[in-house]
């Protein structure tokens, strides 16, 4: 017995719709400033992703804009550019505008502005013909402008302005990789001088994308208790069926348990398949079956368009197909059956909304933007197969025959088990360690099986495996930080005797690790850009010196971690074709080692795990020598040095599996990775809810199976907010939690509030300036791993940080602290630790209940902390 159910649905996307962006630069006030204004007559929420170049870095086409150059409402991204939205008015004709206004100093030696935009509505990003839009400065400002007759200044130009014009003719790609749409941007207009202003505008136009239809029919074998589910689309291009399937109304992800997998399927992170559909002979689509049993309730899939790593769901969810409770019927009823639209039907896309709308989610680099379209209604139609009877014993064939290919087996369900054996002179310490390892493992498969698939495919891993053991490399769980550096230490020619000589009085103020600079060779003075890993005499000092200050560390009872950056790599030597990826040294990689999507380098690796270090080659880390190479290089780092773990640079770069690996090899006391992105702001005001941040740094986390902490960047994010506007409810999420990492999993935390990018000389994302005490009362006193700023710990705030941190040491807080949120109001936020203290910020009132039994420990300018007596 058969029975047969079909639905299909088309895709109807809106028409083209034309508008212009135009750029205007003009003198503005007596001031010495220039004004940009940026404007776009097309509808939508516009978002201006920008950067500048500076005529003394012109290598260097992305920078972050000055702080005083940022309209209200702008986001840093990263260290290289801004987000700023752009407002919108009506005009006096009744149409919709939206603008920008950006205000330029001369005095900041600015040489171009780069731009793209963003419309938020869509998801879409907008280039200048696949280029990025640039407004040459040198180009635009009018000669009566610099002219220095006129007192106005602006004395870089006229020497720069030659040569400025013949640099820019050939601009190369911007670091921003946004989707190419397809968008018909060109220059209707060359640059207009109009008065003492200069205006360009270039006409655009939205996508028109073509109807597009998906057909699904179930046939349900009832004597073999099998389901055959049909796909047809005429989706262009390779089309693959991300799929798995579930046993009751929760709708969890599963694997079929055993069988057998349709040709060209691949296991993704063993909770779903990835299945690539069988082009039609005819070019005019794909299509493919799935074989169920019938202890499956029903079907969950997304579509993804391998060209353009486009994905398709239904309005932000997965598709579903209900697999039980379909009509039987004879095979020879069956077409008729359908035909007349008398039996069930399995409407795929779920009724996707009222107004019949479906998602097309674009992910580019890892993130995800949504477009919706229009769609009609379901209706039926006939089976893709409805003269072929599938009897018991034939459907394997019948498969066959409709995929062109015989149905083979192709993997079997592994399953890894970890086992714990906790011996009688295990503390309780790593007991719990253990535990929170299992948890990761656990929490990874569970979050695999019900997220909307956002993240790319794990990479293509080759043999080689570290040894050692599983490693927790979160310490004791008392530990506090110290960054025993800022961006200009190497210039102090001799950093590492300078901060030895500090040993000894930076562990009595009660830090237990510090974190020194990256040690190797580099082509950037700061060792973020190293070159011969095994060459260890660097800006701050040789390798004897790197020697001797672990060395004191350790006299004193301090742990050192190094700055390892395993991401990317200076190479030594040019290619035939004058691009530098050839490496020198112990490590004389070749182009294989670079990832094949970095463009720059002409890498021959695979592609890339994550995002991209535009400044040098991106590692390959999927290669089996590179993985081994840098493994055997950490172990060396902890026997030749003594490190005892590692702070981990950019690690949005390379996917959280290898970090497992080299942390399995080299065994560190202590890891930390720095996953740096922008926060979540609508309109330039940061949004309450940052769980999306923070999931991003957890999922991480979760990659390296738990094994490494992360700085948490989301609290960061959230103080400046509260600080900057007193606001500080927002210190409670909407659970009454604290709302960073460190409120979703403390021991994996590390909390900080400065670091070398963030302020120093570079000034990326300073803290609110003379807030910083209120910032350490709360890292300080919470649950999570805290890390100092040495500029701060090195300041006028001293005595207050030492103070904070001799409360927590004698009240016993360590990363696992349980937290009471008590108030988060308007002006204040007060907390209670462990029964063992409370903490207050803010300029508000707040005393702890029972008075009595709380003694104030230490306080300052809108905090105070009290212990119990």
């Amino acid at each position: 017995m058969i029975g047969f159910s079909t639905v299909e649905k088309k895709n109807n996307f809106d028409d083209d719709v034309e508008g212009k962006i135009r750029a205007k630069v003009s003198p503005g006030n007596k001031d010495g400033k220039l004004q940009l204004t940026l404007e776009c007559d097309l509808p939508g929420s516009w978002v201006l992703h920008w950067g500048v170049t500076y005529s003394d870095d012109p290598v260097s086409e992305w920078d972050q804009p000055p702080a005083d150059m940022q309209p209200p409402g702008s986001v840093i991204v990263k260290d290289y550019a801004a987000q700023t939205p752009l407002v919108q008015e009506e005009s006096p004709e009744g149409k919709r505008l939206s603008y920008v206004q950006i205000s330029i100093d001369n005095s900041n030696s600015i040489a171009a502005i780069n731009f793209l935009l963003k419309d938020e509505d869509t998801g879409t990003w907008y280039k200048d013909g696949g280029k990025d839009f640039r407004v040459l400065l040198a180009e635009a400002i009018p000669k009566s402008f610099y002219d220095p007759s006129n007192g106005a200044g602006l004395k870089v130009w006229p020497g720069i302005l030659d040569w400025m014009s013949g640099m820019f003719l050939n601009p190369k790609e911007s670091p921003p990789q946004t989707l190419q749409n397809g968008s018909e941007i060109e220059d209707a207009n060359p640059s207009n001088q109009i008065g003492d202003s200069v205006c360009k505008e270039y006409k655009l136009s939205k996508e028109n994308v073509l109807k597009n239809l998906l057909r699904v029919s179930v046939q349900k074998n009832t004597e073999e208790k099998l389901n055959l589910v049909s796909f047809d689309t005429d989706l262009p291009g390779d089309v693959v069926l991300h799929w798995g399937v579930c046993k009751d109304d929760s709708k969890r992800w599963e694997m079929l348990p055993q069988g057998e997998y349709p040709s060209d399927t691949i296991v993704f992170r063993r909770r779903a398949l990835q299945t690539t559909l069988q082009r039609k002979d005819n070019g005019t689509g794909s299509y493919g079956v799935l074989c169920i049993d019938d202890q499956h309730t029903g079907l969950l899939f997304v579509l993804k368009l391998k060209g353009d790593n486009t994905w398709l769901n239904s309005n932000g969810d997965d598709f579903y197909i209900p697999l039980q409770g379909l009509l039987s019927v004879s095979s020879a009823e069956a077409p008729n059956s359908v035909m007349d639209g008398t039996k069930k039907t399995l409407d795929i896309m779920q009724r996707i909304n009222e107004e019949g709308k479906m998602e097309n989610v674009i992910l580019d680099e890892g993130q995800q933007e949504v477009a919706s379209v229009e769609s009609n209604p379901s209706e039926l139609q006939t089976p893709i197969f409805p003269d072929k009877q599938i009897g018991s014993i034939e459907y394997k064939d019948a498969a066959s025959i409709l995929l062109n290919k015989e149905i083979k087996s192709l993997v079997e369900r592994i399953s890894a088990e970890s086992s714990m054996s906790v011996g009688s002179k295990e503390t309780q310490e790593k007991f719990l360690q253990e535990i929170e390892r299992l948890a990761a493992k656990a929490y990874t498969s569970f979050k695999d099986s019900t997220a909307l698939f956002t993240e790319k495919s794990e990479p293509a891993v080759q043999a080689w495996k570290p040894k050692g053991k599983p490693c927790s490399g979160t310490g004791s769980g008392y530990e506090v930080v110290l960054q025993g550096f800022n961006w200009e230490s190497h210039r102090s020619g001799g950093w590492y005797h300078k901060l030895s000589e500090k040993s000894g009085e930076i562990a009595s103020r009660g830090f237990t690790i510090v974190w020194l600079p990256p040690p190797t060779d580099s082509v950037s003075p700061e060792g973020y850009m190293p070159r011969d890993l095994y060459n260890l005499n660097s800006r701050y000092g040789s390798v004897d010196e790197l020697k001797d200050i672990v060395r004191r560390f350790h006299d004193v009872g301090v742990k050192v971690l190094g700055d390892a950056v395993l991401n990317h790599r200076c190479a030594q030597y040019q290619n035939h074709n004058g691009v530098w990826n050839i490496f020198g040294g112990r490590l004389n990689w070749d182009d294989r080692a670079i990832v094949s999507d970095d463009a720059h380098f002409q890498g021959r690796g695979n592609r890339s795990s994550g995002d991209f270090f535009h400044a040098a080659p991106n590692i390959d880390h999927s290669q089996e020598f590179v993985r081994r190479d840098l493994n055997d290089w950490l172990q060396w780092l902890r026997s030749e040095i003594g490190y005892d773990g590692w702070r981990l640079d950019f690690v949005r770069g390379f996917w959280g599996g290898y970090v497992k690996d080299y942390i399995q090899g080299s065994e560190p006391f202590f890891a930390v990775g720095e996953y740096w992105d922008s926060l979540s702001y609508t309109y330039g005001q940061m949004d309450h809810d940052q769980d999306a941040h923070r999931q991003r740094i957890i999922d991480w986390i979760n990659a390296t199976d738990g094994n490494a902490g992360a700085f948490d960047v989301t609290t960061k994010g959230i103080l400046h907010t509260v600080l900057e506007k007193c606001e500080y409810w927002r210190l409670s999420d909407k659970k009454g939690k604290p709302p960073g990492v460190v409120g979703w999993w403390p021991s994996r935390a590390v909390t900080f509030i400065e670091n070398h990018d963030t302020g120093s000389t570079q000034g990326h994302w300073r803290f609110p300036a003379g807030k910083e005490m209120q910032g350490y009362a709360y890292i300080l006193t919470h649950p999570g791993t805290p890390a100092v700023f040495y500029d701060h710990l090195f300041s006028n705030n001293y005595n207050g940080i030492s103070s904070l941190i001799a409360v927590r040491k004698r009240a016993g807080i360590h990363c696992r602290s349980v937290i009471q949120i008590v108030k988060a109001e308007r002006d204040v936020y007060a907390a209670k630790i462990d029964e063992r203290i409370f903490v207050k910020i803010g300029p508000g009132h707040y005393e702890p209940p029972n008075s009595s039994k709380w003694i104030v420990a230490t306080e300052g300018p809108d905090y105070k902390v009290w212990e119990a007596l």
